[in-house]
């Protein structure tokens, strides 16, 4: 039974085996669905759960200690304290002021419509918080533009300004929203816009609330009578009230003003036609004259509110805050007594100025100069007023860059010459010439444009654009347009304030890091939270580059071709750059401003403590242009008494030279490689210039090495030449005077003679000169020799004597001796006997300076200059008898002799000699006709 079975069971599992795969034996198992998923669901629900409990958790910790809804803090203000730079002088205490409470319904629904657009278009829908809005705010900035709408509601400003520091943390966002619910609870939706609309900062001067704000702006009477266009300009503001203010930033104004119409009439509150109508309106349109005059402090002030309100959100008129600047009281009273005409004298009432001091070290404002005749809320002319920089942009954008880029020495050659930008327009200096090759040091110092143009384009645009920017400037972003090759001239459409310039010619006097200019220090809240506002240094080039940089803008100063050499002060060392701008042609022509009339004009300059920029101009075209002496030279003046008295009685420091610096004597730049010079250079030529180490030059120049050969040379050949002169000199005795003559053979024309005799009188002196020449001497003494010596300048020397008869011997005896080639003639002595040299003309006038016992007057042959006119060379220079004809042309004769005159007795009284001419052995040379000497100009 037992194999039966076996086989059996083995037929079974064989059969089995048979089967095809795939179909199974009887039903199969159900298996349970949703087994994974069930899992999944759990655990998601009890992580959400734990994450509710912990976030509740989180929450609820967050804010038990979050302040109180307090109905006086809502309703009313705290003020704020503002301190010096010592942290003790409290130099103003704001806030509570200047504010007209105005109950919601005394605010008209279109006033209210432009406010709920603008910042919180479902304020009736939401409770507090707007999460709708939170997500929708991202779009509505990309659709409308940045800044069209923001992600807080109107009850979260309100309890943000009135509870809350400005700290942006998530716990302080957190209570934020949990007091706008709580807030949301307590009051209506009107009470809570009521706050908002009365506590809402707008201007500067402590304008706050609708009304104060309508009334400052537009001079209504009430809230009630602002127009459409009007009540959205005023909804703009709050953003950002100095980049919007209509009276001060027209353009960005209107832009802001429009947006707000356009989120008007999206949202139903006005139509299309009604934004566009009003639209239309010139924004500085209705604006009410601002009269309201600042007071003292007021223009620094402005700007730590705006720095306070822009790094921290919290409103400083309400809010209770203790603000530490960076005031020194002492320096803003003098600028104030600047602006004030206490200092220096203003041309007239609307020429204006704008002036910012910065401390080196920390980039802390010390002092602001606003403008002159300023009104609260008016432009100021430091901070917010943009004009075209100038020639002060190049150590900016031009040789900054390239020196921190290409490693250019202070002394790189630059050819100044003709030339243009890339797109082909000419470029040209402010006076019209070209100086050649220069050094970049003296292409700066003398305020060159094409130099410039050249150091801008071999950086190129982007690293200088670069370089500007880590100064603190955007250039084109803050322009609106195409950055170009012309603002490397200054050429921007809009331009710079004396605030940025100030803190980026700052860090070149603070070793290349750059401090951003700030007015606040610290901010601490009521609470006694102290948030810390000082901006952290960057390097915004390397201290080669800085230092460099620095003692370039120091020839500015000390050189004689600087622009800037008005503002040199004793005891202080001063770096700087002057600018100036011209108007464009279409305002020339509609003001009548003459060609000469500039717009602007700048100095910015530091020592190792501080450094100032200084624009001064006029408001606009209309108002007036600077032309006179005064107007151009009023920046630099206001810097050099600002930098005097800021500097007094405090360490005048220096600036440093860096290890990565080396200085060198190099030739001044004759090309476009600077060498070294050689021990033939002239001292005048060689001139000492800082680079980079490692990039001095080494090659020595060999410029005036040629130079010295080819002059040693010469000098051998005119030696050589030199040793063929053979002077000669006959005297002769007739008719009661003696006749001398010299001459030479081979003389050259420079050739110079120099004659003496001597006599029972002593030895003179009797001619000096160019030239051969001749000389009578009057009544000798009976009996007695006279010997005469002509020596050229070359050494050569001949002699010759003759003996006075005694008063028996016959007057017509001739005693003469004469040298034994006397009966030759030679040609080349008449030739230059009777030949003008009309190039030494003043060179004989310096030698006929020398002749003693004379009296040296001009004779009738002299040039107005004291050079000789070109009598032959033989002009007798002792001779100031001007009745006298024998001027020096006495001598054209063949041999040299003068014929024996008549016997006048003897006198030579101012009377004219009769002389017989000698007979020429050889026709005579014509003298050359006497010309005009010219001037060069």
């Amino acid at each position: 039974m037992s194999d039966n079975y076996r086989s059996r069971e083995e037929r079974r599992r064989a059969m089995n085996d048979n089967k095809p795969e795939g179909k199974s034996q009887g039903k199969p198992k159900k298996k349970k669905k949703g087994g994974l998923f069930r899992k999944i669901v759990a655990a998601v629900l009890l992580i959400g759960i734990i994450g509710l409990i912990a976030g509740v958790g989180t929450f609820f910790a967050m804010i038990s200690d979050a302040p109180k809804v307090d109905d006086s803090v809502l309703k009313n203000s705290f003020s704020s304290k503002v301190y010096a730079n010592d942290g003790k002088t409290v130099v103003k205490e704001i806030g509570a002021q200047k504010r007209t409470y105005v109950q919601y319904d005394e605010i008209p629904q279109v006033v209210k419509n432009a406010f709920i657009a603008t910042e919180d278009v479902r304020f009736y829908k939401h409770h507090g918080v707007d999460f709708y809005r939170i997500g929708g705010a991202l779009m509505a900035n990309f659709k409308d533009g940045f800044g069209a709408e923001g992600g807080s509601t109107i009850t979260q400003q309100v309890v943000k300004n009135s509870f809350l520091s400005p700290k942006k943390t998530v716990k302080r966002k957190v209570q934020e929203m949990w007091l706008a619910y709580q807030l949301e609870r307590k009051y209506s939706k009107q009470q809570i816009l009521e706050m908002y609309l009365n506590k809402i900062y707008f201007a500067s001067g402590e304008v706050y609330g609708i009304e104060r704000a309508a009334e400052k702006f537009y001079g209504v009477k009430s809230v009630k009578d602002l127009t459409l266009d009007e009540a959205a300009m005023l909804a703009g503001l709050p953003k950002a009230p100095t980049t919007y203010n209509p009276v001060t930033n027209p353009e960005n104004a209107t832009k802001r003003r429009n947006t707000v119409l356009n989120l008007m009439a999206k949202n139903g509150f006005i139509t299309q036609a009604e934004a566009d109508k009003a639209k239309q309106v010139d924004v500085q349109a209705h604006l009410a004259k601002q009269t309201e005059s600042t007071s003292k402090y007021d223009v620094f002030i402005d700007q730590v509110i705006e720095e306070v309100k822009k790094k921290t959100d919290a409103d400083p008129f309400s809010a209770g805050l203790e603000i530490y600047t960076t005031l020194d009281t002492n320096a803003q009273d003098y600028v104030d007594d600047v602006m004030n005409n206490k200092v220096v004298n203003f041309p007239n009432d609307k020429f204006q100025a704008g002036l910012v001091v910065v401390d080196n070290e920390t980039g802390g404002i010390q002092a602001i100069g606003g403008g002159r005749n300023r009104v609260s809320g008016g432009l100021n002319f430091a901070t917010n007023m943009r004009r075209q920089p100038g020639s002060t942009i190049k150590p900016i954008l031009d040789y900054g860059p390239a020196i921190e880029n290409l490693k250019w020495s202070t002394g790189q050659p630059l050819k100044d010459e003709e030339y243009h930008y890339s797109n082909g327009t000419p470029i040209r200096n402010f006076g019209r010439n070209y100086k050649g090759w220069v050094s970049a040091r003296e292409a700066l110092g003398r305020s060159l444009n094409i130099p410039a143009l050249k150091a801008f384009q071999a950086t190129g645009a982007d690293k200088a654009k670069e370089f500007a920017t880590g100064l603190g400037l955007k250039l084109d972003e803050e322009d609106g347009e195409a950055y170009s090759e012309s603002y490397s001239i200054g050429g921007f459409r809009t331009g710079v304030t004396p605030l940025q310039m100030a803190g980026a010619y700052s860090a070149f006097a603070n070793e290349g890091m750059y401090n951003a200019p700030h007015t606040v220090t610290k901010v601490k809240f009521p609470d006694g939270t102290e948030i810390d506002l000082t901006p952290k240094p960057k390097r915004a080039m390397q201290d080669y580059t800085a230092f460099m940089m620095t003692d370039m803008m120091k020839s500015v100063v000390n050189e004689s071709y600087g622009t800037a050499r008005a503002v040199r002060t004793p005891g202080l060392e001063i770096a700087g750059k002057t600018g100036t701008s011209n108007f464009s042609a279409a305002e020339k022509q509609r003001y009548n401003i003459p060609d000469a009339g500039e717009k602007d004009v700048w100095f910015n300059g530091f020592t190792p403590n501080y450094t100032i920029s200084v624009w001064t101009g006029y408001e606009t075209a209309k108002d007036g242009y600077i032309l006179s002496p005064n107007e151009t030279g009023m920046a630099k003046n206001i810097f050099k008494h600002v930098i005097t008295h800021i500097s007094e009685g405090k360490p005048k420091g220096s600036f440093k030279q860096p290890d990565s610096v080396v200085e060198r004597s190099v030739e001044k730049p004759t090309g476009k490689d600077l060498k070294r010079p050689s021990g033939s250079t002239p001292s005048s030529l060689i001139t000492k210039e800082y680079f980079v180490r490692g990039t001095a030059p080494t090659k020595v120049s060999q410029t005036f090495v040629k130079k010295e050969k080819e002059e040693k040379k010469e000098d051998k050949k005119e030696k050589k030449d030199n040793k063929d002169v053979k002077p000669k000199i006959t005297a002769s005795y007739s008719g009661g005077a003696i006749s001398v003559n010299w001459s030479a053979s081979n003389a050259a024309s420079d050739t110079t003679f120099t004659v003496t005799m001597s006599s029972p009188n002593g030895s003179e002196q009797l001619a000096s000169g160019a030239g051969a020449g001749g000389k009578t001497i009057s009544n000798p003494a009976a009996g007695a020799t006279y010997s005469f010596t002509v020596t050229t300048n070359t050494g050569e020397s001949a002699s010759s004597s003759v003996k006075v008869p005694d008063s028996s011997d016959q007057a017509t005896e001739d005693n003469s001796t004469k040298p034994e080639d006397d009966g030759t003639t030679d040609d080349n002595q008449n030739e230059d006997n009777s030949n003008t040299d009309q190039n030494n003309g003043s060179d004989q006038g310096d030698d006929s300076s020398t002749k003693p016992d004379d009296n040296q007057n001009s004779n009738n042959g002299s040039n107005s200059d004291g050079s000789n006119s070109g009598n032959n060379g033989n002009t007798d220079n002792n001779n100031n008898d001007s009745g006298n004809t024998n001027d020096g042309n006495n001598n054209n004769n063949n041999g040299g002799t003068t014929p024996p005159p008549a016997d006048n007795g003897g006198s030579d009284s101012g009377s004219q000699t009769p002389q017989t001419p000698a007979t020429p052995s050889t026709p005579s040379t014509p003298a050359t006709p006497q010309q005009e000497p010219t001037t060069e100009n």
